[in-house]
């Protein structure tokens, strides 16, 4: 059988991927994006699978649990520079001061 990168797939498989992010909104998940869930696939769920049927793309997309994305997503969100640091932070922490 004839397997290839998964990413040659994004494009074949947007209406799955559509319907997954439909679904996050409708749980309250406004802020996921196409290209967040798709880091979340490649990083994290195909990450010791370098290639993939299309079939198993589309399933990989269609089971995906929201539980699984928010807790990636939280430590991808500790792995980044601190938010203190951010200009956000740097406004917020200077109206405390």
């Amino acid at each position: 059988m004839n397997r290839q990168p998964f990413d040659q797939f994004r494009d074949h498989v947007k209406p799955a991927i559509k319907s997954k992010l439909e679904e996050f909104i409708l749980l309250g998940y406004e802020d996921v994006s196409e290209e967040k869930l798709w880091s979340f696939l490649k990083n994290k769920k195909w990450k010791k699978t370098p290639e993939l049927h299309v079939y198993e793309v589309v399933r990989d997309v269609l089971s995906l649990k929201v539980g699984d994305f928010m807790n990636y997503a939280t430590v991808e969100s500790f792995k980044g520079g601190s938010w203190f640091e951010s200009e956000e932070g740097k406004d917020i922490l200077k109206g405390l001061i």
